[in-house]
């Protein structure tokens, strides 16, 4: 059997990869992605560059260590570039990478879509809620 170069197993796993599969690096990052601070951060920056305290002035009830930490996976993910500009104080931007320029439009049209439809959502939850407080009342009875 013929061996392989890294290239060429690199693209059999690619071709292979099934975000079903929980050990699959697919789903690993779709978990990512789902994060609602991910999406927040992403489309926050989907205007431009902003500096930490901005971000964190921008997304309501974002944690200092939750706003740290979201940042810097995506940076590691290589969504979202980090640029230190020495003065006193010290000055950090964030922008989004061509990747995240990519991934950005997605998860803008779930924000949108969120803002879009939260009213039919929170009337499907009241009456989801009435349904199953009248079935667990009848069950009582």
């Amino acid at each position: 059997m013929a061996t392989k170069t890294a290239a060429q197993r690199r693209e059999q796993a690619r071709i292979e990869y099934d975000a079903f599969l929980q050990a699959c690096p697919t789903n690993q990052l779709l978990a990512r992605l789902s994060d609602k601070w991910v999406s927040l951060v992403v489309a926050s920056l989907a205007s431009g560059p902003m500096r930490y305290s901005d971000l964190g002035r921008r997304i309501a009830g974002v944690s200092p260590k939750m706003l740290t930490q979201t940042l810097r996976s995506l940076e590691r993910d290589g969504i979202v570039a980090r640029t230190v500009t020495p003065s006193v104080p010290v000055r950090v931007d964030y922008e989004l990478t061509p990747l995240g320029m990519n991934l950005c439009s997605l998860l803008v049209a779930v924000k949108d879509w969120a803002e879009l439809h939260i009213e039919e959502v929170i009337e499907a939850r009241e009456r989801y809620d009435a349904e199953a407080s009248q079935a667990e009342a009848k069950a009582q009875t």
